[in-house]
């Protein structure tokens, strides 16, 4: 296998505390990663989050961004980080509680559209799939996708 795809994240509340979270946001991220790495995969494209730092006084910015510090030192040829900001999607297809606040949130910034930077919009999970594959197979080296490069972005519907 050339290359590979993790989008395995969940929120704090849902993991019900912050170790929770972290097992599933970095430790379980980074086992599978160091798993596929030994395996011989090369390339490797990532959902992250935009605000992500490992030094953010924010729990889950820091989270995210340990995972990616973590994730570029075990050697992959390719290493794309997709940062969206606002996942939106159909959560009830997947099997996701409802979330109530995040439904207010997007049905707001739908009507403040024009007002937000591409970056900070909700962008579709969708969207964000079609930038990572499209993106892995063409880069080389170390990558950051943002919102708005993935809302741009023109690849093709994963099948």
């Amino acid at each position: 296998m050339d290359e590979a795809f993790l989008a395995l994240g969940t929120t704090i509340k849902a993991a019900g505390s912050q170790e929770a979270f972290r097992a599933v946001d970095y430790e379980a991220n980074l086992a599978v990663a160091r798993a596929l790495r030994a395996r011989g995969t090369t390339r490797l494209g990532v959902v992250s989050a935009m605000g992500a730092d490992p030094g953010s006084g924010i729990f889950y910015n820091r989270v995210k961004g340990e995972l990616e510090q973590a994730l570029s030192e075990l050697g992959f040829d390719t290493l794309v980080i997709a940062r969206p900001s606002f996942l939106a999607g159909d959560r009830n297809a997947l099997g996701q509680p409802e979330r109530p606040g995040e439904k207010l949130a997007l049905s707001v910034s739908r009507w403040l559209a024009w007002l937000i930077p591409d970056d900070y919009k909700a962008i579709q999970a969708s969207a964000v799939a079609s930038a990572l594959l499209q993106a892995v197979p063409t880069t080389s080296g170390f990558r950051i996708l943002r919102s708005g490069q993935m809302r741009r972005s023109r690849a093709p519907a994963a099948a």
